[in-house]
């Protein structure tokens, strides 16, 4: 019998690109990824402020309580170099509030286009336990927006040493660099 993890999560393209990176397929009960089901949960958890591993640590702890065992939480930030790591953890509401452009606004007086997206991955055995994190980072660089426009903010993010957003590439090849593989290629080789 496989270990069920729940990852929790509202977003299902978030969802699809972390079972496509960890190499698991689809199930009706769910995911299989070696020995473990992944679920999938949209739980309402409150977002903290603080360092994106505060906020990743008080979601796993949260959801766990939640949901009465092993989960798997993410936080993603992308921080403006210029803006000494700002939005960071609070991107998904900048772009609520402020949409792609206005992203890409806050950095019209700056020379420094330049970005770091940090990707981090709780996992929480359930109630009461520790939280271990794994962490992936990717630089790269802000952009007028290219490509689709439906994930995030992946059509402002050019990578370093590519000439295509993220929301340009192929999947394939997008998964294969970016943060959350990073951060996903530790979590395999803590599960597997």
């Amino acid at each position: 019998m496989s270990k069920v993890i729940t990852f929790v999560t509202g977003n299902p393209n978030k969802r699809k690109e972390v079972v496509q990176i960890l190499g698991g397929q689809d199930s009706e009960e769910g995911s299989i990824v070696g020995d473990y089901l992944i679920r999938n949960a949209n739980v309402d958890i409150e977002e903290i402020q603080g360092t994106i591993e505060e906020v990743t640590i008080h979601k796993a702890k949260s959801a766990a309580a939640l949901l009465d065992g092993p989960v798997l939480v993410e936080d993603t930030c992308l921080g403006f170099t210029a803006m000494n790591n700002l939005p960071g953890p609070y991107v998904k509401w900048f772009v609520k509030s402020i949409g792609l452009q206005g992203l890409v606004d806050m950095l019209y007086k700056f020379e420094d286009k330049s970005a770091q997206v940090v990707c981090t991955f709780g996992y929480c055995e359930g109630p009461g336990q520790e939280v271990k994190l794994f962490q992936g980072v990717t630089d790269g660089l802000i952009v007028e927006a290219r490509g689709d426009q439906y994930f995030g903010w992946d059509a402002i993010f050019e990578p370093k040493g590519f000439e295509q957003t993220y929301a340009e590439m192929d999947k394939a090849v997008k998964n294969s660099i970016s943060h959350r593989f990073r951060a996903l290629d530790k979590l395999r080789d803590f599960l597997l």
